[in-house]
């Protein structure tokens, strides 16, 4: 997921069934697309790319667990389905992989990062059923990078976004030593007041997830592409806080396009370390004590508004 994990490449689309974990991913290229392996090239422990006889090249990813890859394959689908963001075709997938299209990559720049925050905003207003809210053909028991990730929808997102996407992780930290419980009381008394802290009420959006900028792909053309999505129903200011967190270029042409097609509420910018304790935590559990710090500043500024 976000920060250190390198980036894979799936896509929307695909169908399910084939190879299994067995398989190579020359194999599971061949099974997917129909077309002999030419070579292959590691791009992590978990991607490779497979060159096809017939020119064209596939990303064969190895899902992080159980259903990690059809939640994936869901999770382009529905991002495909709003027409709006670039997202690599999918050839196929099972429960164990996932292969797609190789999604071109090219350079920054900031009439593409503007067209990109466009493209973002009308993905969110795209909506989705409830918080929590699943892709259709996805499964309950998701991930975020190797983090389980559960898609429990709710109405009120205040209470969702503390019970499914703070509190899991926080007691994952403090039970993995990671988190002192003087530092997890901080997360705490955020999730007591966050229907003062969240702002106005948003409807459901329907968000990329991880939106790291290593999963935001500069293609030609003008054109960004969007890979690696743990997809499904929450608040658009998520992501956004997401796209702050790393570092993304032409962050503020980006948000510039964004607020043009549709304008943040007010006090948005003071509610991005809230937005952000859910991937900070998931950091935490996975990377360990390195991201503590980070995740206490976020909570005390957020509370300090």
């Amino acid at each position: 997921m976000t920060g250190s994990p390198p980036a894979g490449a799936p896509g929307a689309g695909g169908r399910s069934g084939g190879p299994g974990p067995a398989c190579s991913p020359r194999e599971v290229a061949g099974r997917f697309t129909g077309g002999a392996a030419a070579g292959e090239r590691p791009l992590s422990g978990a991607v490779t790319e497979v060159a096809l006889a017939d020119g064209r090249s596939v990303v064969v990813k190895r899902g992080d667990g159980p259903g990690a890859a059809r939640a994936e394959a869901a999770g382009l689908r529905w991002l495909a389905a709003a027409g709006v963001v670039r997202v690599p075709d999918v050839h196929g997938h099972d429960e164990d992989w996932l292969v797609t299209e190789r999604a071109p990559v090219g350079r920054p720049g900031a009439a593409a990062a503007e067209r990109f925050g466009r493209e973002l905003a009308a993905l969110h207003a795209a909506g989705a059923p409830a918080f929590g809210a699943a892709p259709p053909g996805g499964p309950l028991e998701a991930y975020i990078g190797r983090a389980p990730m559960r898609n429990v929808p709710g109405d009120d997102w205040p209470g969702w976004y503390a019970e499914h996407r703070v509190a899991p992780y926080l007691r994952s930290a403090v039970d993995g030593g990671v988190l002192r419980p003087s530092e997890a009381s901080v997360v705490e008394r955020v999730c007591e007041w966050l229907p003062e802290l969240a702002g106005p009420a948003e409807p459901p959006a329907r968000l990329h997830g991880d939106l790291w900028s290593g999963n935001v792909l500069w293609a030609g053309g003008g054109r960004v592409w969007l890979i690696d999505p743990a997809a499904h129903g929450g608040h658009r200011e998520t992501d956004l806080a997401m796209l702050r967190l790393f570092g993304c270029p032409h962050l503020e042409a980006v948000l510039a396009g964004y607020d043009g097609t549709a304008p943040l509420a007010d006090g948005w910018a003071d509610r991005v370390g809230l937005h952000q304790l859910f991937p900070l935590l998931v950091h935490a559990v996975l990377f360990g004590r390195g991201y503590a710090e980070q995740v206490v500043t976020a909570a005390r500024g957020a509370l300090a508004r």
